[in-house]
């Protein structure tokens, strides 16, 4: 077969338009959307949660992350669930590989997971020893942004830092790390724990919710909620972080709660469906749902 390549010029840029179109597009809809990702975590963490039925919960889970890269939420902890689960009862997770992305997503809270001994004997089950743990640990913190990290080390001093004489934060600072805040998403993206870790080398604690709670207390406010609902979607702030924000915001303008983090028992049963409706548009779990999670969490660590 004879291909004719047309010399027509404007031929050639209406074909290169169309190419270029169809990538885009592509492009756009091979994005993972990790709102979506948020609510099937919850939908199966009730599975085994609240309706028990783990074998169903672990065949959900496989199917999900075909799909998406994990997160492993430091209070659902589905991914280590998911393999932990699968473990139990006998049924195929990837093992190496499995355990080998695990690593990554436990290791911003490694000083206290490293006390986890049931975290190593399964690993060691599967042929992986403590050591080479370990070793993929300080992979993991040689691969971190150092120029994020440098900058925002001296954000978080800077936050922290109080009036000699009133005993307050100042504003001034917070607007100070909103500019640096704008700065690394314009440059790097949002400085998740997956590129600043959540405790440097010296010891300074960088929290992000933390640093998001007092951008709702500046004029950039209404900047980040806009920008910052595309780092949800994208996996990179988890929703929770976000809903923070907002939620500092509205008490402190004495506005009606939209996720009820900060909710009255009264706000409560009169907006619980909008308030759960709200909260799924974001990925964060329903109230009931999030209570559960909480009490479980609380009388593990305990």
């Amino acid at each position: 077969m004879n291909f004719v390549i047309s010399k027509n010029p404007i031929q050639i840029i209406g074909i290169f338009l169309v190419g270029f179109f169809f990538i885009l597009t592509s492009c756009r809809n091979n994005r993972v959307d990790y709102i979506a990702y948020y609510n099937t975590v919850n939908s199966i963490d009730s599975i085994y949660r609240i309706k028990n039925d783990t074998l169903i919960a672990i065949k959900k889970f496989k199917k999900l992350f075909r799909k998406y890269p994990p997160r492993n939420d430091e209070r659902m902890e589905e991914y280590e669930n998911y393999i932990k689960f699968s473990d139990k009862y006998n049924r195929n997770f990837g093992r190496k590989k499995s355990l080998y992305k695990l690593i990554p997503l436990v290791a911003p809270y490694w000083k206290f997971k490293r006390e986890d001994s049931d975290f190593f004997k399964l690993y060691k089950k599967y042929g992986i020893d403590s050591t080479f743990v370990e070793q993929k640990v300080v992979e993991w913190k040689n691969s971190l942004n150092k120029q994020l990290i440098d900058s925002f080390r001296i954000a978080f001093i800077r936050d922290q830092a109080k009036d000699p004489i009133t005993g307050e934060q100042s504003l001034e600072n917070f607007r100070k790390n909103s500019e640096l805040l704008k700065w690394a998403l314009k440059n790097f993206g949002y400085p998740s724990m997956q590129k600043i870790g959540l405790e440097t080398e010296d010891g300074v604690f960088m929290p992000m919710d933390a640093y998001l709670n007092h951008m709702a207390q500046i004029e950039d406010y209404e900047y980040f909620k806009t920008k910052l609902i595309d780092y949800v979607n994208s996996g990179d702030i988890p929703p929770r972080d976000y809903a923070e924000m907002v939620e500092r915001y509205n008490q402190i303008n004495q506005l009606k709660t939209v996720y009820g983090l900060k909710r009255t028992d009264d706000e409560f049963i009169k907006d619980s469906v909008i308030i759960n409706r709200k909260r799924r548009q974001i990925g964060l779990q329903s109230i009931k749902h999030r209570r559960k999670i909480t009490q479980e969490f609380l009388k593990k660590i305990r």
